[in-house]
């Protein structure tokens, strides 16, 4: 069975040490930076499985390392560990893509599950079979090309990320009609807690941004139930 590579950014060289004998001698793969400035260069260099990011750290923060790799890898698993509670803070990790949080302390039992259930669901690819119900591949005035990721408007290509394009291979599937949160939650992120709900509300505001340029295509929330994407 192939080992979870897990990256571990922490600057609290206990704790660091603690998470990395324990998952060591529970099968897992992991590698340690003491900094944001080090755990960019080791996820360029290692593309671990997930990342485990604490927030506070020296020289680059938590969720500026985080922007950092969601601008080159939109899918790989990302947990915070921070001493904050605060809802701002959980929201603006969330809202940078993050997948879960963890308040320090934290069990390690724990970790370690939350860590196998983020590989589980980052490895399935579930609408991959769906693209063959898709037999309008027009928004509006745009042209969707799920394989290349791409969305075209006129002279214009806007090149989506995995999840981006899955989110709106959905909507165009039930176009005109209300895509169910919980449904999209659970063929996407197959979770259908707060924070994948909140990681989905993000991913939506983007597709929002590129379907801007036509303003007869629009995607509606309906409260309660879902989105519907208005052609």
């Amino acid at each position: 069975m192939t080992k979870i590579k897990v990256l571990l950014v922490e600057d609290e060289a206990v704790l660091a040490m603690v998470v990395k004998e324990t998952l060591e001698m529970n099968g897992f793969e992991i590698e340690v930076a003491n900094n944001g400035v080090e755990g960019w260069a080791r996820f360029k260099n290692g593309k671990p499985d997930i990342c485990v990011v604490d927030v506070m750290m020296p020289r680059k923060d938590g969720f500026s390392l985080v922007e950092d790799i969601r601008k080159v890898d939109d899918l790989v698993p990302i947990i915070f560990l921070t001493a904050k509670v605060q809802t701002a803070d959980v929201l603006k990790g969330l809202e940078i893509g993050g997948d879960d949080y963890m308040k320090k302390p934290f069990s390690m039992e724990e970790l370690m599950l939350r860590i196998k259930k983020l590989v589980r669901r980052s490895s399935i690819k579930p609408t991959e079979s769906s693209t063959d119900s898709l037999v309008d591949n027009t928004i509006g005035k745009f042209y969707f090309n799920f394989k290349r990721l791409e969305l075209s408007y006129e002279n214009i290509i806007i090149n989506l990320s995995q999840r981006e394009a899955e989110l709106l291979n959905l909507l165009i599937i039930h176009k005109n009609n209300i895509l169910e949160r919980q449904t999209a939650l659970i063929k996407l992120w197959e979770d259908d807690s707060v924070f994948a709900a909140r990681s989905m509300d993000v991913y939506i505001t983007r597709l929002r941004k590129f379907l801007a340029l036509d303003p007869s295509v629009s995607i509606l929330n309906v409260r309660g139930v879902g989105y519907k994407l208005i052609d």
